[in-house]
């Protein structure tokens, strides 16, 4: 007679590693999905580290923002080209 055979039945660890396999084949197919999407959505030139401000930048942007003086900023500026050709003095 065909149909359930009581002693025919998948254990406690059949039953174990078939829901664990389960649960790695939806995170995998997710994961490959966010990764497909994230890939897509990135914008054309890869990965571009941002730029970093020059230190001439960073003091036009202090002096902008009232942080410092002019006098300050012109001297600081003139330390700074005067460093950048190495001739700088302490003082």
């Amino acid at each position: 007679m065909m149909g359930w055979d009581p002693g025919d039945h998948v254990s406690g660890w059949g039953w174990a590693a078939m829901s664990i396999s389960m649960i790695l084949f939806w995170g995998l197919l997710i994961l490959g999905g966010v990764l497909l999407f994230r890939a897509l959505n990135r914008p054309s030139g890869g990965h571009e580290a941002p730029s970093r401000a020059t230190p001439e930048q960073v003091l036009a942007e202090r002096f902008a923002r009232g942080e410092i003086d002019e006098d300050e900023y012109r001297r600081r500026l003139e330390t700074l080209h005067a460093s950048s050709s190495g001739y700088a003095t302490r003082p």
